[in-house]
């Protein structure tokens, strides 16, 4: 099959799972077109039936914002006439279930019929989606799509609840490449960071105000008072610095380390005890179940996403948003030594669902 896949190229979750999908497609015999700005973080490699095309436009003095959505289209009817494509495969729903819609009409003016399926990720929905600036064009584009799918039970509602949409959506998982998140034995590494066997907890974000990363540091301070611990913090954004402040503040700057954007994540997960997502909202929660890959329990809220993949009791615990008693209480109760190791277990084992040769067979059910 022919196949078309329109996505941002950052290391976003909905960037990194486009990718990997459509490498792992290119890997079964399906001819792949990547469409976008620029070309995915994750092809690093000439790649048998994988191909990127560059929405490029030129910047004219006229516009004041480069019309992207505009060129987006072009290339799109461009590279389906040109290549035969049967299916575009549209990740985030702005802008690219717009242009994707408006190509189709295009090449059905010149006889060419073209099938849509939509993922939606989470805050093209919940936040950006929402906004009433661009709710008719998103409810317009889901209409439009040929097949919705979602990555969790959660944002399906969350779709239903914000736009008048009455369709059928689909519930597709997101996935991880377990060749890379797995547990890699890094007993030097650990020994650096805990260097008298403590405990070590880790947290990995983009550090803005959803995160409630303030949060993680009143958990990590819980747990201090009962057992020994480290916290590693990965990831940067806008509130980095006032987490930052808070730590020297409360003189706890020694044993927290601030370890910045990452590749080799899977390398410092390896190492975890415990991991803390605390989330104001998560619509799927993928570095949440990367922890797990890596045999690491977590502790999170209990909003969105986050209770499909993190299963209370069994794989870590969930909270309510803030229940800062509760979550602390809990990541006192997995660092026991006499219940770690289960947790760990089972945190691998649910993980193990999430393969991407289970993940692939249903989105080729749908194309």
């Amino acid at each position: 099959m022919n196949i078309g896949i329109i996505c941002y190229p950052t290391f976003g979750g909905s960037g990194v799972i486009a990718t990997e999908l459509g490498k792992a497609l290119a890997d079964k015999g399906h001819q792949v077109h990547f469409i976008s700005y620029d070309q995915p973080v994750r092809i690093d490699a000439f790649t048998e039936n994988l191909f990127y095309h560059e929405a490029s436009f030129n910047d004219y003095p006229l516009f004041k914002y480069p019309p992207y959505e505009s060129a987006l289209t072009s290339k799109i009817v461009d590279i389906v006439k040109a290549n035969n494509l049967e299916v575009l495969h549209v990740h985030y729903a702005i802008p690219h279930a717009a242009a994707a819609v408006m190509a189709k009409y295009i090449l059905k003016r010149e006889g060419i019929s073209i099938k849509i399926v939509t993922t939606l990720h989470g805050t093209d929905i919940t936040l950006v989606g929402k906004d009433k600036s661009f709710e008719p064009v998103v409810s317009y584009s889901l209409h439009e799509s040929d097949v919705v799918t979602a990555v969790s039970e959660s944002l399906k509602e969350d779709t239903y609840k914000y736009f008048n949409y009455g369709e059928p959506i689909t519930v597709v998982p997101n996935f991880i490449d377990f060749k890379r998140f797995n547990k890699q034995p890094k007993d030097h590494f650990k020994k650096a960071i805990a260097p008298n066997g403590e405990k070590i907890l880790v947290h990995t974000s983009n550090f803005r105000k959803v995160k409630r990363v303030p949060d993680v540091l009143d958990i990590y301070r819980k747990v201090c008072s009962e057992v020994p611990a480290k916290l590693l913090l990965i990831g940067d954004g806008p509130e980095r610095m006032a987490v930052e402040e808070e730590c020297r503040e409360c003189d706890i700057c020694k044993d927290v380390t601030f370890l910045g954007k990452q590749e080799a994540v899977e390398e410092i997960l390896s190492v975890a005890d415990l991991f803390i997502i605390p989330s104001e909202t998560e619509s799927f929660g993928l570095a949440a179940l990367e922890a797990m890959a890596c045999e690491v329990p977590v502790i999170s809220t209990n909003t969105g996403g986050l209770p499909e993949v993190n299963i209370d009791g069994i794989t870590g615990f969930t909270s309510d948003v803030g229940d800062i008693e509760k979550m602390g209480s809990d990541a006192i109760h997995i660092l026991q030594d006499s219940n770690l190791a289960q947790f760990k277990k089972q945190a691998k084992e649910h993980s193990l669902k999430y393969k991407l040769e289970n993940i692939l067979p249903l989105y080729e059910a749908l194309y």
